[in-house]
């Protein structure tokens, strides 16, 4: 089994769903990651120890997902050197605007890279870490090219949809 080098960590085994598709998107890049359920606020010695110890481990950047008051991310960043990449989960009486708050309004010094709330959040963070990544690594860096190709393709292949498509008295 190859070393993890992403730590992908969740406040709750509720996120699972959401936080599954950076462990797809990752594995698609052909990143190890591992994954953990730590909170913030219930286990935060948990969280402390994860992070001190995450570079020894082997990992090189770190994603954290939590709803609510989101301090997730912000734990994890002020124990470690690592980049933490937080995505914030949407829920709780406010919809995910705590967690967007709380994720992206850090103190100065202790950063956390912010992505959307919703089902973008969880694929551009584990993006986010590939690019991270690939600064050390050539042949990561090549594949994320080539993933920029292919979004390239599918807007020019909608393009060629909509052109071609039957519009009705509309001068295109």
């Amino acid at each position: 089994m190859e070393q993890p080098v992403v730590g992908i960590v969740m406040g709750s085994d509720s996120d699972w769903p959401l936080v599954q598709k950076a462990c797809e998107t990752l594995a698609s890049f052909g990143v190890a990651y591992e994954t953990r359920v730590i909170s913030a606020h219930r286990t935060p010695e948990v969280a402390l120890d994860y992070s001190r110890t995450a570079e020894a481990r082997g990992l090189k950047v770190i994603i954290a997902a939590a709803g609510g008051a989101a301090h997730l991310g912000g734990v994890l960043a002020a124990a470690t050197v690592l980049p933490v990449i937080g995505i914030p989960v949407a829920g709780g009486a406010l919809n995910g605007l705590d967690a967007l708050y709380a994720t992206v309004q850090m103190p100065s010094g202790v950063p956390v890279a912010t992505v959307a709330c919703g089902s973008a959040g969880p694929t551009n963070a584990a993006l986010l870490a590939v690019q991270i990544l690939g600064t050390a690594d050539a042949g990561l860096r090549a594949k994320f090219q080539a993933y920029k190709e292919t979004l390239k393709e599918k807007v020019a292949a909608a393009n060629a949809r909509i052109h071609q498509a039957p519009t009705a008295g509309a001068a295109c």
